[in-house]
């Protein structure tokens, strides 16, 4: 190393040492100064020292409570399952039901009667729905299961309780809490495994079930569909035909199939009963409907005021009438009842038929009916009995004969009975028909095809007789409602009941008719046919340019708007508003009952668009081309509309108010949506458009009052006392009942020239009876001037 390089590095070496001393002092004064700062720090605050995330006993004591609160939910969560039970019993009745028809399917398909096949099908839909609703709810109770258990599994991600187990101190200072929730914990596992078994159980059970019953739903529509080719082909043999020893012997199955179908139809009665609860409730809101009425009108002393309407088939205590409705309408609201079901509905209906035709009908029309209650009720027994299919074709045959001859013979004395003759025609003719092809059918071993005739042929003339007496039912009670509610409102006893009974009775036989369709087909086993073809013509989808329409949401917007029209149309007789005699008594009721008219019109529109499902942006872009319609040609008819409805609710003038409009004088009888009518006192109805009422002045005679002043005058000679006339007329007019009392009434005499003189005579009265008192007062008058000797002209 050079003298050069040796002073470099102590110049170096000595630059270091001096950096180390100034490092080394630094150190010591700051490593001083933190003491004392810390000495100083602990002198006051001793508290900073302490470890801020140490627990302490109630913390472990509340993380145990958590988990008791949790294992306690268990227990209230299983108990909330409060259906299991229930789904168990019914289940095991599905079991006991599923078992029958397994037994019942794997029957011959000769064996069966149509009807309960249909029922079969219902019966095994409704299970289907029944098995969905008890998935739902034990779905539901396993979620909330499912939940209980993440709550209780996420107790162990809890740091405070897994601190509390895994240190032994803590084990040691909480062991009675812990020992406690050990056995809440058993208890609750064991809660929580039978549930989790219950539950598992039971959706394999209802899956199970879900599968059988799909197997038999499949069996049921492969026999039904099957019974149509195999109708017309030979089933049984030829009438005439020798058979074998076996086929005398009685169905040796007769007994166990006839309990086993006892069995079924419980099943079926227990399970569907919604629509024979809303056919209870519909006769029993019938019967309390005629109750009241009759009871009204007994009450207020005026049952002689029923006499005209001709009342044959409701009576004040209407239970006859009302369980006629019941079971007339009792195969409409269950098409797929089981047959002993529907046989024992019409039967009894027959029944009511008869006790209701007794004493109502001739004699002659009385005996047909009792042939053919004789005929109904022997056709059904046969079945019942349980002879041997020979036997029971050859008794079918005779009773098919006797009622193709009885049918014969009552169409040659049938006379026309309250314009249902042409009806009954055809119903005998129809029962006349399908008898004879029951026996055609019969003799060629067709026996499908003979009970669905023989059955359709019974139930279309019993159907027909039993809507008949329904329509006149209705019409009856409707009749009652308009004469009961003009009672109550004190409006004349009589009036043109005819008219509207011809015209309600005429709509509600649309509906007959459309029932008593509807019940044929389903005895010819063709409304399904008729259902799925009607219905996928309806439902297809059609296009007109882009506007895309079916024509079932057309037929139910027509449908809709029509129905609406009824009711703001009826709504009026139903509340007695219906004559020219109501016109006397308007009231705001009158106000009211238009408002709700019009409501009726406008909800039903609103109705039928939201329920056709056509598209709305169509429906808008009409409206916008109905708008441009009415700006070029429609105003005045829109006009009127908007008139109609402000005199609705401005109340300017009301029926029944006596009026002046132009060179028009009359009694509002009617305000309508377009125009309103005027009764003028010659008896002519007077047509006025909404908007000519309102751009014109109202002359409103009644409109806060009925009071007028009626005026006379009286021309009278010299000489007389003027102050003795003057009280002489007062005393007259005031001594009338038919003068305003609370008005004085006016008398001024003025002189005509030196020999006459005029009275003018003022008095107010009632407006509707001006003439009366005009008269009495006029005549007094001049008989007591005559009495005072002064001349009159």
């Amino acid at each position: 190393m050079n003298n050069t390089d040796r002073l470099a590095f102590n110049g170096f070496y000595e630059s270091c040492k001096a950096c180390f001393c100034i490092l080394f002092v630094f150190f010591t004064v700051t490593v001083s100064a933190q003491g004392s700062m810390s000495m100083n720090r602990s002198k006051y605050d001793s508290s900073l020292l302490a470890d801020t995330n140490m627990l302490s006993t109630g913390d472990y004591l509340e993380g145990l409570e958590r988990v008791y609160e949790t294992l306690n939910k268990v227990p209230t969560v299983t108990a909330s399952f409060g259906r299991i039970s229930e789904i168990k019993n019914k289940l095991a009745a599905d079991d006991s039901t599923i078992n029958l028809l397994k037994e019942r399917l794997s029957l011959n398909v000769r064996t069966f009667n149509l009807q309960n096949l249909q029922m079969f099908r219902t019966l095994l839909n409704e299970m289907t729905d029944n098995a969905n609703g008890y998935n739902e709810v034990i779905v539901s109770y396993d979620k909330d299961l499912d939940g209980t258990k993440k709550e209780i599994a996420a107790l162990r991600k809890d740091t405070v309780i897994r601190q509390i187990f895994r240190t032994r101190a803590l084990r040691d200072s909480f062991s009675v809490q812990i020992k406690a929730l050990r056995i809440k914990r058993a208890g609750t596992d064991s809660i929580i495994r039978e549930a989790t078994n219950t539950l598992n159980d039971l959706r394999a059970h209802i899956a199970s079930n879900e599968l059988a019953i799909q197997e038999l739903l499949y069996q049921t529509n492969v026999q039904l569909k099957s019974i149509g080719p195999k109708a017309f082909l030979k089933e049984k043999r030829y009438l005439w035909e020798k058979r074998s020893s076996a086929t005398d012997a009685k169905y040796p199955e007769f007994n166990q199939m006839f309990d086993s179908e006892k069995k079924i139809n419980t099943y079926y009665f227990k399970n569907t009963r919604s629509n024979r609860v809303l056919l209870l409730f519909t006769g029993t809101l019938f019967f309390i409907w005629v109750f009241y009425n009759f009871k009204s009108v007994k009450n207020h002393g005026k049952m002689d005021i029923l006499e005209d309407l001709n009342l044959r088939l409701i009576a004040p205590l209407p239970v006859l009438s009302s369980l006629a409705l019941i079971l007339a309408l009792a195969p409409i609201f269950d098409l797929q009842a089981p047959t002993l079901y529907l046989e024992l509905t019409q039967f009894l209906l027959l029944i009511t038929l008869t006790v209701v035709f007794f004493k109502r009908l001739p004699k002659d029309t009385l005996l047909s009916w009792g042939i053919f209650v004789i005929l109904f009720f022997a056709l059904s027994l046969v079945g019942l009995l349980g002879f041997s299919s020979h036997v029971q074709r050859w008794m079918i045959l005779l009773i098919n004969l006797l009622s193709t001859v009885f049918a014969v013979l009552a169409l040659k004395k049938l006379k026309p009975i309250n314009g249902n003759y042409r009806i009954l025609v055809f119903a005998g003719t129809l029962y006349m028909l399908f008898n004879g092809l029951a026996i055609i059918a019969n003799i060629f071993g067709r026996t499908t095809l003979m009970q669905i005739f023989y059955t359709t042929g019974v139930y279309a003339l019993l159907h027909t007789v039993a809507l008949i007496v329904v329509l006149r039912l209705i019409t009856e009670a409707f009749l009652l409602q308009v004469k009961a509610s003009r009672m109550r409102k004190h409006y004349s006893d009589h009036f043109e009941w005819e008219g509207i009974s011809r015209e309600f009775s005429s709509i509600m036989a649309y509906l007959a008719v459309f029932i008593w369709f509807v019940l044929l087909t389903a005895h010819l086993d063709i409304l399904e046919f008729f259902s799925e073809a009607i219905g996928s013509f309806l439902s297809t989808a059609r296009k007109i340019g882009s506007f895309s329409f079916t024509f079932g949401g057309v037929l139910l917007f027509l449908g809709i708007i029509w129905t609406a029209n009824f009711l703001q149309k009826y709504v009026a007789y139903f509340f007695g508003e219906t004559g020219d005699d109501t016109i006397e008594s308007a009231n705001a009721e009158h106000s009211r009952l238009l408002i709700t008219r019009l409501v009726l019109l406008i909800a039903g529109f609103l109705l039928a668009v939201a329920a056709s499902g056509l598209p709305v942006d169509k429906i808008t872009v009409v409206l916008g081309a109905l708008g441009v319609g009415i700006g070029l040609g429609l105003q005045s008819i829109v006009s009127n509309f908007v008139s109609g409805i402000i005199l609705i609710f401005d109340r300017t003038i009301r029926i029944g108010d006596v009026v002046e409009l132009g060179n028009k004088k009359g009694k509002v009888k009617e305000i309508g949506i377009r125009s309103s009518t005027l009764l003028s006192d010659d008896g002519a109805e007077i047509i006025i458009p909404n908007g000519d009422i309102l751009s014109n002045n109202i002359i409103n005679w009644t409109l806060s009052n009925n009071n007028i002043r009626v005026n006379l005058t009286v021309t009278i000679a010299k000489p007389y006392d003027k102050e003795e006339v003057v009280e002489m007329i007062k005393k007259i007019i005031m001594d009338n009942e038919h003068v305003f009392k609370r008005k004085t009434p006016s008398i001024i005499i003025s002189p005509l020239n030196g020999k006459w003189s005029t009275v003018k005579i003022f008095f107010w009265c009632n407006l509707n009876n001006t003439d009366t008192p005009k008269s009495t007062i006029s005549e007094t008058v001049y008989q007591q001037l005559a009495e005072k000797n002064i001349e009159t002209l």
